[in-house]
């Protein structure tokens, strides 16, 4: 017999799994709000160089047309960004005048920006821009480094002193982190706070989704995998319309932060994974857990028939086995173990790198920022629905295989279509966005179903390492390719070619049983 079967007789998927549920997956979407903030707090406004002091003598100058006697124009009539006349050019005040090899230089004084849709961002506020163009991708980077050494740290926190204490800690400091990047003056602040704010994501996501699962009978657990993602989904529709209402960047980090304190006030209330205790020899902190349980569910007679001796014989097939590994080797130590573990974590690499390049810098699509994040939020919802009904009547495999050769046609497409067909280009990055957020929460639920029981934990956490290496390498990898063009670049050969790598490393993954 297994703990599920314990569940079983408890309920099944009763109010108590719900509840339990729902408080878990709540915190997750406002976690995505987490991942994709700089899409807003960073965005980059139309700027140029701040005009000389001494160049408003001329009768022809006005405040429209002034920043032509200082700033050249580029290929299509704007302001240059990153560039000025050495001297005022008088003549360009005239209409259909022009001026050819006047000296220019870089913008010694300082840009203007136009504030009109961003009123403040981390780039107007700190000059991010041209030559310092690099620390706004430098803070996102250092975020997801944060993410990865949270995936070691808080992975083995977790085997060793359970799901809920660093579950506990990583709100408190997601909601403390998050609101000193908002109050801090000064740019290594920020990038410091959110490296500690990036450090949480591995510690909720993993720590929630080993909760939900291990408190849930068999049968519901896909569609519980399959809400982790709806819930992400949720939380990226939600910052667009957060970060359309609240446009001042310190404000809009607040605004997302802040909540995570009350969270970390009720989740106290949230029990410990029973399975998790019996496992490390706390059967009477399990057994009060489960009759709690029971309780909710409306089951407390079979609660109250609970012994030691009756939980410990539903969990022998389990305990049997060990104690839960600790060790990264044990995924490596055989050749079928080896094999899954080297497949998967390319399969987390690529689909990785496609996903962050489409969705992380939505300005390179021409249309407004606050549209393509509700569309790119909103096309995840049909996505996941056919894959949550294709892995429950097809199987994980085809699954993650189908929805990872459909993103990489709909990349590749990408490449023929016209830069000027903003509305074309930008809908087939949608739907290859919402297939690559398909495969991902299918292939949260293929890796922890391809190991032993005991490894769970373990290979959630060399997954989560794997899927955040591509961004916290992307000044060196191909992924700054698909930044550039927002993985729509006609010239960027190398972005379709990474999504289509999981394409045969899938077909090398034994279907669960």
């Amino acid at each position: 017999m297994a703990f599920t079967e314990l569940l079983d007789t408890l309920g099944g998927v009763g109010r108590f799994q719900l509840l339990y549920t729902a408080l878990l997956l709540f915190p997750c979407s406002l976690l995505a709000c987490h991942n994709f903030l700089q899409n807003f707090t960073a965005a980059v406004p139309q700027h140029r160089c701040q005009e000389r002091a001494n160049s408003t003598g001329s009768a022809n100058f006005t405040a429209d047309n002034g920043w032509r006697v200082s700033v050249p124009e580029d290929q299509h009539q704007r302001p240059e960004p990153c560039l000025r006349f050495v001297q005022p050019q008088w003549a360009l005040l005239h209409p259909n005048a022009t001026v050819r090899g006047a000296a220019t230089e870089g913008c010694e004084d300082g840009w203007t920006y136009d504030l009109s849709i961003f009123p403040s961002t981390i780039v107007t506020e700190w000059d991010l821009v041209c030559d310092s163009r690099s620390m706004r991708d430098l803070a996102q980077t250092l975020y997801m480094a944060g993410v990865l050494l949270g995936a070691a740290v808080f992975g083995g926190v977790a085997d060793r002193w359970g799901r809920k204490a660093p579950l506990i800690w990583s709100y408190l400091q997601l909601g403390v982190s998050g609101a000193c990047a908002a109050y801090f003056g000064s740019f290594v602040a920020y990038c410091v706070f959110r490296f500690l704010t990036g450090m949480t994501f591995s510690g909720i996501i993993l720590n929630s989704l080993s909760l939900v699962v291990e408190w849930m009978p068999t049968q519901g657990r896909t569609v519980a995998g399959a809400l982790l993602g709806y819930a992400f989904t949720l939380g990226q529709i939600l910052l667009a319309g957060v970060a359309y209402l609240v446009r001042p960047w310190r404000w809009l980090q607040f605004a997302v932060s802040a909540p995570f304190l009350v969270i970390f006030l009720y989740s106290w209330w949230l029990p410990e994974s029973s399975r998790w205790l019996l496992l490390h020899g706390k059967s009477h902190l399990a057994i009060q857990n489960l009759r709690k349980v029971a309780n909710l569910n409306g089951k407390k007679e079979e609660g109250q028939r609970l012994t030691e001796e009756v939980v410990n014989a539903y969990m022998q097939s389990e305990s049997s086995v060990g104690r839960p590994s600790s060790s990264v080797l044990d995924l490596f130590r055989t050749p079928a173990i080896r094999k899954v573990t080297c497949c998967l974590m390319v399969v987390w690499f690529s689909n990785s790198i496609a996903y962050y390049g489409v969705a992380m810098d939505l300005q390179k699509f021409g249309l407004s920022i606050y549209l393509v994040q509700v569309m790119f939020g909103v096309i995840d919802i049909p996505a996941m629905l056919v894959s949550t009904t294709t892995m429950i009547y097809v199987g994980r495999r085809a699954t993650v295989a189908s929805f990872l050769i459909l993103a990489g046609f709909m990349v590749i497409a990408n490449m023929f279509v016209p830069e000027d067909m903003q509305t074309l280009r930008t809908a087939q990055a949608a739907l290859g966005k919402g297939c690559l957020a398909s495969s991902f929460i299918s292939v949260y639920l293929f890796a922890g179903e391809l190991y032993p029981t005991e490894w769970d934990f373990l290979a959630l956490e060399v997954s989560s390492i794997s899927k955040v290496l591509p961004f916290c390498a992307h000044f060196s990898l191909p992924f700054a390719f698909i930044r550039a063009k927002g993985c729509l670049s006609q010239d960027g050969e190398k972005s379709e070619d990474m999504s289509l790598q999981p394409l045969a490393i899938s077909s090398h993954i034994k279907e669960t049983i």
